[in-house]
C-alpha cells in the first residue's frame, strides 16, 4: 500500500454494497484510470465502517477524509476535485448536527469519538480478501508466539486473566470454558464458531466475518491450541453469502501461507477449519442446537448437563464461542490480558459491539467499553431520536432481552446490570423505540418471532408462547380483560420457569419488561381501549371534526368501503363498523377536518 500516494476506501459491507459501493469501486477505478493516475491512487473495498446511516462511505488517505452517501455518480467530482487539485469534495462531507460545520476526520465525529474498537479493530481499513493486509495490522502474530513460548495451560490462563466472557449472549467466561474443555479426555476436540446470528436488527458478526475473517480464524486455531483440537466448524446461516465468500477466501489464503493446516509455524500442531451452513433457525444460536444441526439432526436443543466441553459435536469435547467471543482473541494475546482487562468494568471486561438501529439518528455498528451507559450510547453515539421525537424505550438483548425507559438511560451497559434492570445483554442488537410505538404491539411483534421461530421440542414453550401471543393478540384488538392481563403475567413466569433451553426460558422478556415499565397501556388497551400510539388498528377511529368540515366529499367520495355519508357541503359522518382504518380518508381531506382518537 506504500507504493501509492492515494488509497480510497470503500465499505464493502452487505449493507453498502446494496447501495451499490460495487458501482462506487468500478466508477473510480475508471476515472482514476482515465486520469492517468493508476500509479497514485489506489481503490481498496473493506468491510463496514459501522456508519451506516451516512452509507455508503468512502475514506481517503493519507489525509482521513471521509466521504459520506457517496453514489457512483460522485466518483468523477472525488476524482477530479480530490485526487487532480487537492481539494475535498465539501458537500460529501458530514455536517456535524450541533455546530452545522463540516467535519473531514472521522475521529472528530461524535460517532466514533466514545467507541474503542477492538473486535471491529480492522473493518473498514484492511481488504478482507488480501491476507497480506491483515498480516500487516498484526494478524497471526498472536498465534505464532503462543505455539511458539506458550503451553495449552498457560494459553488457557491468559484468557481467563483478561476477564472476557462471552459475547454471543449468555456472558459465561471464556477461558473457564476453554479450560474445561481442555481437561476433557477424548481422542478428538472440536473448535466451533457460531455466527449464526438470528436476531432482528442484528449484524455484528456478520460485519465482523465481512471485514477481518483473518481475527476469527487466528483465534479459533489458538483456542485449538490451548483445548487440544485439530478441527474448527464455523456454522454460518446460508444468508450470509458475502461474509461466506470472504471465509473460503481467507481460509484458502491461511492454508496457502501455513497459517492454518499441517505443522503451523513449524511447531507440530495441526489445526484445519470447515465451513458448516445453518438454514436460519433461530433456535440453532444455543449451542446444542446447533450442534445437532452440524450433525444433520433438527435443530433442537437438549439439556444440559453433559456441557458441549464435555460431550459435544459428535459427542466429543467441543467448545463453542461465538464470532465477536473470538475476534478480541488476538488482541488480547498482543496486547496483554492486563491491557484488556482495564477496559470496561469490574465485572465485565473490554467492549462490546451493538447493532444500533430503530428511531435514532444514527443507525449503525458500534463498540464501546462496558460500563458506558444507555444515554451515551442512544444521544451521544446514536445523535439522539429521528424527528425530534421523545425517546421511549430501548430494546436490548433482541427477542430474549426486554424494554428498558426513560429510567433506566444511566444504567450502565454490562451482563448483570442489564439483567437487574429487567433484559439482558445478548449477542449485541439495540433497538430504540419513540413516542409512537405501542409497547403492547412490541411485546407482541417480538413474540410472534420467538413462537415462529420455536423448535417445538418442549411443550411451555411450544404451547406457551403459542397462548402468550394469542392473549396479546386479543389486547390489541381491545378484547382484552384484567384477567387476560393476569393471565399474561402468571403464564410469562412459568414458560420462563419451565422451558427447556434459552429461547423459551427468555421468550417472555419482552412481555414481562413491558408490564413493568409500561402498565398504563395494558390498562389503556383494556379498560379504556385505546392506544395512546395509535398503531394498534382495532382502537383506533377516524373522526370527522364538525367545524372544520365543509362537505367537499373528498372523503366520502376516496373511501374504498364506502363507510363515509353526507350531502355536499354538510357535514359528513363515519361508520366505524364499517371503516377498516386505512387513512384513506385524512389524506385526502384538504381542511384538517379528519383526526385519529
Amino acid at each position: 500500500m506504500a507504493n501509492y500516494k492515494y488509497h480510497l476506501l470503500v465499505c464493502g459491507g452487505t449493507g453498502c454494497k446494496a447501495s451499490e459501493s460495487d458501482r462506487i469501486v468500478n466508477m473510480l477505478n475508471n476515472e482514476i484510470r482515465e486520469n492517468g493516475l493508476s500509479s497514485d491512487a489506489k481503490v481498496v473495498t473493506t468491510g463496514c465502517f459501522g456508519f451506516c446511516e451516512k452509507g455508503p462511505i468512502v475514506k481517503v488517505l493519507p489525509d482521513n477524509t471521509f466521504y459520506t452517501r457517496v453514489t457512483p455518480e460522485d466518483s468523477k467530482e472525488i476524482v477530479m476535485e480530490h485526487l487532480v487539485k487537492g481539494r475535498r469534495v465539501e458537500r460529501l462531507l458530514y455536517v456535524d448536527p450541533e455546530t452545522k460545520k463540516h467535519i473531514t476526520d472521522s475521529k472528530h465525529m461524535g460517532f466514533y469519538q466514545k467507541q474503542i474498537r477492538i473486535a471491529l479493530r480492522n473493518c473498514g481499513f484492511i481488504d478482507p480478501e488480501n491476507i497480506d493486509e491483515a498480516i500487516s495490522r498484526d494478524a497471526y502474530i498472536a498465534l505464532g508466539n503462543v505455539l511458539a513460548g506458550m503451553t495449552p495451560e498457560e494459553t488457557c490462563n491468559v484468557v481467563k486473566e483478561s476477564g472476557l466472557r462471552g459475547r454471543g449472549g449468555g456472558g459465561f467466561p471464556t477461558g473457564l470454558k476453554w479450560e474445561i474443555t481442555r481437561k476433557s479426555q477424548a481422542d478428538q476436540k472440536y473448535v466451533v464458531c457460531n455466527a449464526d446470528e438470528g436476531d432482528p436488527g442484528a449484524f455484528m458478526d456478520r460485519s465482523i466475518l465481512e471485514g477481518d475473517p483473518h481475527a476469527v480464524l487466528e483465534a479459533m486455531a489458538i483456542c485449538g491450541w490451548a483445548i487440544g483440537a485439530t478441527k474448527g466448524l464455523i456454522y454460518i446461516r446460508a444468508e450470509y453469502p458475502l461474509a461466506i465468500k470472504r471465509l473460503k477466501i481467507a481460509i484458502d489464503q491461511a492454508m496457502e501461507y501455513g497459517l492454518l493446516g499441517k505443522d503451523i509455524f513449524g511447531s507440530g500442531f495441526d489445526f484445519e477449519i470447515e465451513l458448516r451452513y445453518g438454514a436460519g433457525a433461530f433456535v440453532c444460536g444455543e449451542e446444542t442446537a446447533l450442534i445437532h444441526s452440524m450433525e444433520g439432526s433438527r435443530g433442537e436443543p437438549t439439556f444440559k448437563p453433559p456441557f458441549p466441553s464435555v460431550e459435544g459435536y459428535l459427542g466429543k469435547p467441543t467448545n463453542v464461542n461465538n464470532v465477536e467471543t473470538f475476534a478480541n482473541i488476538p488482541v488480547i494475546f498482543n496486547k496483554g490480558a492486563k491491557w484488556f482487562a482495564s477496559i470496561g468494568t469490574e465485572r465485565s471486561k473490554g467492549t462490546k459491539v451493538f447493532a444500533l438501529a430503530g428511531k435514532i439518528n444514527n443507525v449503525g455498528l458500534i463498540e464501546v467499553p462496558m460500563g458506558t451507559t444507555l444515554r451515551e450510547v442512544i444521544f451521544e453515539i446514536g445523535g439522539g431520536i429521528k424527528d425530534g421525537k421523545a425517546f421511549k424505550a430501548v430494546q436490548t438483548g433482541g427477542p430474549s432481552g426486554g424494554c428498558l425507559t426513560q429510567k433506566h438511560l444511566d444504567t450502565p451497559i454490562e451482563y448483570d446490570t442489564l439483567i437487574e434492570a429487567g433484559s439482558m445483554m445478548g449477542s449485541g442488537g439495540m433497538i430504540v423505540m419513540d413516542e409512537d410505538d405501542c409497547m403492547v404491539s412490541v411485546a407482541k411483534y417480538y413474540l410472534d418471532f420467538t413462537v415462529e421461530e420455536s423448535c417445538g421440542k418442549c411443550s411451555p414453550c411450544r404451547i406457551g408462547n403459542k397462548r402468550l401471543h394469542e392473549m396479546l393478540e386479543t389486547i390489541t384488538k381491545g378484547e382484552g380483560t384484567m384477567e387476560t392481563l393476569d393471565k399474561l403475567k402468571t403464564l410469562s413466569h412459568v414458560i420462563k420457569d419451565t422451558s427447556l433451553c434459552g429461547l423459551g426460558q427468555t421468550a417472555p422478556n419482552p412481555v414481562l419488561s413491558t408490564m413493568d415499565n409500561f402498565w398504563e397501556e395494558y390498562l389503556e388497551h383494556v379498560e379504556g381501549h385505546k392506544c395512546r400510539a395509535g398503531s394498534c388498528k382495532s382502537l383506533m377511529q377516524y373522526i370527522i371534526i364538525p367545524e372544520n368540515c365543509v362537505g367537499c366529499t373528498a372523503c366520502a367520495r376516496n373511501c374504498p368501503v364506502n363507510c363515509i355519508s353526507g350531502e355536499r357541503k354538510q357535514l359528513h359522518v363515519i361508520d366505524q363498523t364499517v371503516c377498516i382504518k386505512c387513512g384513506t380518508c385524512m389524506e385526502k381531506c384538504k381542511f384538517n377536518a379528519i383526526e385519529i382518537v
